[in-house]
C-alpha cells in the first residue's frame, strides 16, 4: 500500500511535537532520594564500577559510583530490551540517577525506552538531534510518559555524579549533519583514573574535541563507533593515550567491526584491548588509583 506524502508529513509533525515537549525545560538536578539502599552495601568498598555491557552489535555502559550513584549510557538495540532489564536486575539497579542517549541510532537507544519504563530516572541527557524512526519515537514517548524533560547533551556540561566522581561532557562541540558526530562524549574522572566514553563520534568530532583544548587523556577508552575506520584517528588516540580500550561490538557482525586498521593503531600504541564479542561484558573497577579489569568469559 502506498503511503501519501501528507501521511508522512503528519507522522513527522507528531514526532517533532513530542521532541519539542521532551526537550522543553532542560534543568534537572540530581537527587539523593532512592539511592540510599545502593550506598548501604550494594557497592562494596570505595570503588567506581564501569560495566561495558554485552549487547551484541550495539553499545551500553553502566556506571556505579562508590556511594551508589548510577549512570547509564545507551542501551543497545531494540532486541536487547529484555537483556537490558536483566542487567538492571543483575546489578541491582533500582534507580538511575543519570541516563544518556548518545545519539539517535537504534543500536544505542533501542533498549532505553523499556529501561525508562521500568526504572526511575533522575536526569536524562540527549543531543538536540531528531530521527524520524519508530525507535526514536518510542523513546520520546517513554520519556514523556515518565514526565521527564531532556537536558541537552553538549560540550561544556560538567557535574559531580557523587562527591568523588566527576563527569565532563566533551562533545558534541557543535552541530553536524552526520548524527554519529552529534554523539555525546563523556569523560568520567575518579581520583587519578579516568574513562572516555565516545558513542559513535567520528573523525570530525574527534578533531573538534582536540581543537577545543579539552583534556582528553584517559586510562580507559571506549573505542568510537564500534571500531569503525571512521573513528579513533591517530591524532585523537595520541591525545587520549589510554592504557586500556574497550570495543563494543557484536560477534560475526556484517560491518567487519572492529577494522584491522583501528586494531593496528591500538596495538602500535601499546593499548590493551577488550571486546564484547570475544569476552562478553567487560567490568572495569577503579579505586581512584589503580584499575582492575574482569571479563565475562
Amino acid at each position: 500500500m502506498r503511503t501519501s506524502k501528507s501521511t508522512y508529513a503528519i507522522i513527522f509533525s507528531l514526532l517533532a511535537g513530542i521532541f519539542l515537549f521532551v526537550f522543553s525545560g532542560c534543568s534537572l538536578e540530581l537527587s539523593d532520594a532512592g539511592s540510599a539502599d545502593q550506598a548501604d552495601g550494594k557497592q562494596q568498598g570505595k570503588q567506581l564500577k564501569v560495566y561495558f555491557l554485552d549487547v551484541g552489535q550495539g553499545a551500553s555502559q553502566l556506571l556505579v559510583t562508590p556511594s551508589g550513584k548510577t549512570m547509564l549510557i545507551d542501551a543497545g538495540n531494540n532486541d536487547k530490551e529484555q537483556k537490558m532489564l536483566d542487567y538492571m536486575k543483575k546489578y541491582r539497579i533500582d534507580k538511575l540517577d543519570v541516563v544518556i542517549g548518545t545519539h539517535p541510532d537504534a543500536d544505542h537507544i533501542g533498549g532505553l525506552d523499556k529501561v525508562i519504563d521500568h526504572i526511575p530516572v533522575g536526569a536524562i541527557y540527549m543531543p538536540k538531534v531528531q530521527s524520524n524512526t519508530k525507535t526514536f519515537e518510542s523513546l520520546l514517548i517513554s520519556i514523556k510518559n515518565k514526565g521527564l524533560k531532556v537536558k541537552t547533551a553538549k560540550s561544556g556540561l560538567s557535574w559531580d555524579l557523587d562527591d568523588q566522581v566527576h563527569v565532563d561532557m566533551l562533545a558534541p562541540t557543535g552541530t553536524y549533519e552526520d548524527t554519529n558526530n552529534m554523539s555525546a562524549v563523556v569523560k568520567v574522572t575518579y581520583g587519578q583514573n579516568s574513562f572516555l566514553l565516545t558513542g559513535d563520534a567520528e573523525a570530525e568530532s574527534e578533531k573538534d574535541m582536540i581543537a577545543s583544548g579539552a583534556n582528553l587523556q584517559a586510562d580507559v577508552l571506549l573505542v568510537g563507533h564500534h571500531g569503525s575506520n571512521s573513528s579513533t584517528t591517530a591524532k585523537f588516540l595520541k591525545q587520549v593515550h589510554p592504557k586500556y580500550a574497550v570495543i563494543q561490538v557484536g560477534e560475526g557482525n556484517s560491518y567487519g567491526h572492529p577494522k584491522p586498521k583501528v586494531l593496528d593503531r591500538l596495538q602500535q600504541q601499546g593499548v590493551e584491548v577488550y571486546r564484547n564479542d570475544k569476552q562478553g561484558t567487560v567490568e572495569v573497577t577503579s579505586d581512584g588509583r589503580s584499575i582492575h579489569i574482569a571479563t565475562e568469559r
